[in-house]
C-alpha cells in the first residue's frame, strides 16, 4: 500500500477521529486532574466514532463521482461493511460488560447523572435523523446554523463529559460539576464549533445549491470568518485563559495551550482560497490532533 492510499484510508476511513477523540479525551482527564480510565475504555471511544462518521457512507453505491471521499468508500464498500460489523459487534460487547460490571452503581445515578448519560448520544443519534414513514427526513443536521454547534456539544460531551463521568460511575461514586470542568468544556465546545463552521465553506456550493442555510451560506465567506469564525476563537481562547487561571496553570502550560487557538485563527485566513477535501480533513480536523497533543504536554510537562 503506498502512502497516498494509507492517508486515504486514515481520514477518509475516520480512524482519525477516533485518534482525536482518544487524545481529547485524555486531555480532557488530565486538564481535571482525574486518572486515565483503562485503556478498555479508549478503545471503544475509538471504535464508536470511527462508527459514527462511517454510517453516513455506508449506502455509497460503485458509481462513479466527483467525490474522492465517496469514491473511496465506493471502491471499499465491502470491506467497511465488513469492519462495521466488528467494530458494533466489540463495542455492545464492551457496553453489556459495562453494565453487568458497574450494575449497582449505574443504579444509584441521579437525573443530572442521567441527563449527562443520554443527552450526549441523543443529539448525536438525531444529527442523521430517524430512518421512518412518520417523521421521514427528520434531522438536526438539515438545520444549517445548528449544525456545527451540535457537533461542537456532542464532541465536548464526548471528550470532556465522558471520561470523567465513567472514572465516577467505575468507582461508584457521584459525578461532580465543577467550575473547571464547566470552562473547559466551553473552551472545547467552541473551539470544534469553529472547526464545524470551517467545513461548511468546503460544501457551500453543495449548501447553497439544497438550499441549507449554513452560516457561509447566509452571510457569505468574508463575514463568515471576520464576524464567526475569528470572534468564536477569540472567545473559546478567552474561556481557556479563564480555565487556566482559575485552575492555576504556570505561563508556559497557558502558552503552549494558546497554540491551537493561533493555529485556528492562522487557518481560518486560509480559507479564502479553494482547498482540497484532504485539506480540511488533516489541516483542519487535525487542529484537533494539535490541541490535544499540546494539552496533554503542557499538563506532563509544565
Amino acid at each position: 500500500m503506498n502512502p497516498g492510499s494509507v492517508i486515504k484510508t486514515i481520514f477518509f476511513g475516520n480512524y482519525f477521529y477516533g485518534l482525536c477523540a482518544v487524545m481529547l479525551s485524555i486531555e480532557a482527564s488530565l486538564q481535571q486532574r482525574f486518572p486515565l480510565n483503562k485503556p478498555g475504555y479508549y478503545i471503544t471511544i475509538f471504535l464508536l466514532t470511527v462508527v459514527y462518521y462511517t454510517y453516513a457512507y455506508l449506502p455509497v453505491g460503485s458509481a462513479k463521482t466527483n467525490n474522492p471521499r465517496t469514491e473511496w468508500y465506493a471502491q471499499h464498500r465491502k470491506w467497511i461493511k465488513y469492519s462495521q460489523a466488528i467494530f458494533i459487534v466489540t463495542c455492545l460487547a464492551a457496553g453489556i460488560f459495562f453494565l453487568i460490571r458497574n450494575g449497582n452503581a449505574i443504579k444509584q445515578i441521579n437525573a443530572a447523572e442521567l441527563t449527562l448519560a443520554l443527552i450526549f448520544p441523543l443529539l448525536a443519534f438525531f444529527y442523521y435523523g430517524i430512518d421512518h414513514n412518520l417523521v421521514s427526513g427528520f434531522n438536526l443536521r438539515s438545520i444549517g446554523w445548528l449544525k456545527p454547534f451540535l457537533i461542537g456539544f456532542v464532541w465536548a460531551g464526548l471528550v470532556t463529559v465522558f471520561p470523567v463521568w465513567y472514572y465516577f460511575i467505575t468507582r461508584e461514586q457521584h459525578y461532580a460539576f465543577t467550575i473547571i470542568g464547566c470552562l473547559l468544556f466551553l473552551k472545547n465546545f467552541m473551539f470544534i464549533t469553529v472547526l464545524g463552521i470551517m467545513f461548511d465553506i468546503k460544501d457551500y456550493a453543495t449548501d447553497s445549491n439544497r438550499r441549507l442555510k449554513t452560516f457561509v451560506v447566509r452571510t457569505g465567506l468574508r463575514k463568515t470568518i471576520f464576524y464567526i469564525i475569528i470572534p468564536l476563537s477569540v472567545l473559546g481562547l478567552g474561556t481557556f485563559l479563564a480555565f487556566g487561571l482559575n485552575n492555576g496553570f504556570s505561563a508556559g502550560k497557558i502558552m503552549i495551550n494558546c497554540i491551537p487557538f493561533i493555529l485556528l485563527i492562522t487557518v481560518a485566513w486560509s480559507l479564502y482560497r479553494r482547498k482540497s477535501i484532504l485539506f480540511y480533513l488533516v489541516i483542519i480536523d487535525g487542529l484537533m490532533l494539535v490541541k490535544a497533543v499540546c494539552g496533554i504536554l503542557a499538563m506532563i510537562y509544565f
